[in-house]
């Protein structure tokens, strides 16, 4: 299995610390955000590569933090140079399929995020379903659930619908950005783009692919730590305590 990482955003919420670095390598305690992130899913043992995407604005700075490393981290530069021509999440990632010609099951997450639980619990359970899955939490207040991707699901976690910032949202599911992409589903990333999903945010993908085949939604276990801004920067921080308590 390859993770694709997310990564080739410019953070503009976050200047000046972001102006001229990228938002997934800032530290949260003594790790990089992107490093809490891989240090867990590598003890899951399934994935043989990591592949960065990346901005041509910060791709050196991935160079450098990955030359550093024991795991297989392959950085791409996807050529843009500013957040007005950013390809979008959804053409990063088809960027990355077709320049590496992608077959296997994908866990695709956003290289920004923090969690306090192991992403190998969502490996686990994408392997048990065997389809395409997301992960949900109970997001209570409207208001943030008009800026996210939000899902209606069966008593089974299939996604009955899923929609990117809803006016009028039809749950309190939130959809944090970690994704597992079964192999027979990579190659209709492309297709999903050629039909008209939306590329910017990478759930509009997910929401069109599960109107063509089976996807499902795992319950959060944990919390997810969204650093948008200068004072989510500093709060988490203080609070971060690591994935399941490290």
């Amino acid at each position: 299995m390859k993770c694709l990482i997310l990564a080739a955003g410019y953070a503009t919420r976050l200047y000046p610390l972001t102006e001229n670095f990228p938002k997934p390598l800032l530290k949260v305690r003594d790790k990089s955000i992107l490093d809490w992130l891989i240090d867990d899913i590598d003890r899951s043992g399934e994935v043989d590569e990591y592949i960065v995407i990346s901005n041509h604005k910060f791709v050196h700075h991935f160079q450098d933090w990955a030359s550093s490393h024991t795991q297989k981290i392959t950085v791409v530069d996807d050529g843009t140079s500013t957040n007005e021509t950013r390809l979008g999440a959804v053409r990063d990632i088809q960027f990355a399929i077709d320049k590496f010609n992608l077959i296997s099951d994908l866990l695709v997450i956003a290289g920004d995020n923090l969690l306090d639980f192991s992403l190998t619990d969502f490996i686990d359970y994408a392997e048990k379903k065997q389809t395409s899955c997301i992960m949900r939490y109970y997001e209570p207040s409207e208001q943030k659930l008009r800026k996210c991707g939000v899902v209606e699901i069966d008593e089974s976690d299939r996604i009955i619908s899923m929609e990117e910032k809803p006016e009028n949202p039809r749950s309190h599911w939130c959809c944090p950005p970690f994704y597992f992409y079964k192999a027979n589903d990579v190659p209709l990333v492309a297709k999903g783009i050629e039909s008209g999903c939306g590329v910017d945010a990478p759930g509009s993908f997910i929401a069109w692919l599960s109107k063509q085949t089976s996807v499902h939604a795992m319950e959060m276990p944990g919390k997810r730590y969204d650093i948008g801004d200068l004072e989510s920067y500093e709060a988490v921080q203080k609070t971060y305590k690591g994935i399941n308590g490290d």
